[in-house]
């Protein structure tokens, strides 16, 4: 089980989602719930895809953290 850092961007209708340790691996959603549920569904589709073509499975490095600063 791997686990795997998604970066969610609030738009001005929708969500969209990213996960940095898989390129090209992207999804929306109305909601930031819909965009996780969505993206999971992507990252799923993405690792069996990457296998069916021989390439192995990206582990998952990214870390993330907020930086407190004054505006």
């Amino acid at each position: 089980m791997q686990r795997y850092l998604i970066i969610i961007d609030q738009g001005t209708s929708n969500c969209s989602a990213y996960s940095p340790d898989l390129p090209g691996c992207i999804a929306t959603g109305a909601t930031p719930a819909d965009v996780e549920v969505n993206m999971r569904e992507a990252i799923a589709f993405h690792l069996e895809g990457l296998r069916a073509d021989g390439h192995p499975v990206p582990v998952a490095q990214s870390i993330a953290a907020y930086i407190e600063v004054a505006a």
